[in-house]
């Protein structure tokens, strides 16, 4: 999944979340899931797959990553369960 993409991950439901942006979302999530970038989402156990957004190109993922982190905890929540209502884990499914 080579593409420009915006992601959220979650410690668990309405746990701790993480925005970040990547050309790579299958590896990137891998990376989180398997603890080899370290840093906050290993320190805090973030690595479940709850929330992207796929873009055209990185200026324009990167703009909606900054847009997400300004915004606050509440709108991201609703973001997720706007489209993932139970907090699934979408790694399986990006494949």
């Amino acid at each position: 999944m080579k593409q420009a993409c915006v992601y959220i991950m979650a410690s668990s439901r309405h746990g701790t979340l993480y925005v970040g942006v990547t050309s790579d979302l299958i590896a990137r999530v891998w990376q989180h899931k398997n603890g080899s970038l370290g840093g906050f989402t290993s320190r805090y156990r973030v690595h479940q797959l709850v929330w992207f957004e796929m873009h055209g190109d990185m200026v324009s993922a990167i703009g909606r990553e900054k847009q997400l982190k300004a915004g606050s905890r509440l709108k991201k929540i609703e973001l997720i369960e706007a489209k993932n209502p139970q907090w699934l884990d979408l790694y399986e499914g990006i494949f």
